[in-house]
């Protein structure tokens, strides 16, 4: 499928763009402009800064399946980092890494910070499916398929925003390991939050898209079993018609 390519026969999109459904599936319906859509039916965003928001989606969504491996890799290394430091367990690894930025503090702090790591690896893995769904959810703009994804990013998001506030106050930024993290993780969410906003704008359009389809197919059903019952009917209610001079009396 090509992106952001329009029909010169197609009938414009409800919104901002043009998607494949839109021009081959709404050809002779009833006129888009006439329909008022609520407000909290439209879309959160109209296009994104560059490209249009169906090739922006797909950016969020390859995106998101990077970053649930990249999650993955970095707590299940601070998962061997805390268990490597833990208060009064012996380890060989200070020839390879210093384990000094590691937390040592207090008990349930430090339990909490471990159980971050843990449930990060666990959403991280439910991201990863769901995102490669959602690539291919896009590439046939089946808009069911892509709420996996928008239920799983945004509860990944929230949760990973209040690690990151965790993180942050907790350990100490005077280690290098530490101050990336919490740069890296600056740039995710905000990129994380947007991604999933121009990812639920293109569901909304393609879910509003879905209705107007049934609503005419469910027109043009109605019309031609309406043409289909009055024909007989119509020939057969009087002896002659009003414009021909065959009878339909029976002999």
């Amino acid at each position: 499928m090509n992106y952001g390519k329009k029909s010169p026969t197609g009938t414009p999109s409800v919104y901002s763009h043009t998607t494949s459904r839109s021009n081959a599936n709404l050809r002779g319906s009833r006129s888009l402009k006439s329909l008022k859509t609520p407000w909290y039916q439209k879309p959160l965003v109209q296009d994104a800064i560059f490209i249009d928001v169906q090739r922006a989606s797909l950016i969020a969504g390859i995106f998101s399946l990077v970053l649930s491996l990249f999650t993955i890799i970095t707590a299940c290394f601070d998962l061997y980092c805390y268990a490597m430091a833990a208060p009064g367990s012996t380890h060989y690894g200070y020839y390879v890494i210093s384990f000094q930025f590691v937390y040592v503090g207090n008990r349930h702090v430090r339990n909490t910070l471990v159980m971050f790591a843990a449930f990060s690896i666990l959403l991280s893995l439910a991201v990863f499916v769901t995102s490669i769904m959602l690539i291919n959810a896009l590439r046939k703009e089946y808009e069911k398929k892509m709420l996996p994804w928008l239920y799983s990013f945004a509860v990944f998001t929230t949760f990973r925003f209040l690690a990151y506030l965790f993180f942050s106050i907790i350990n100490d930024m005077i280690f290098a390991y530490n101050i990336i993290m919490c740069l890296l993780w600056t740039i995710f969410i905000v990129l994380s939050v947007y991604g999933w906003v121009l990812v639920y704008s293109l569901y909304i359009e393609l879910s509003e898209l879905t209705r107007l389809e049934d609503l005419a197919h469910l027109r043009m059903g109605t019309m031609q079993s309406l043409n289909t019952s009055t024909a007989p009917s119509l020939a057969g209610s009087r002896p002659t018609t009003p414009h021909s001079t065959v009878s339909t009396m029976p002999v």
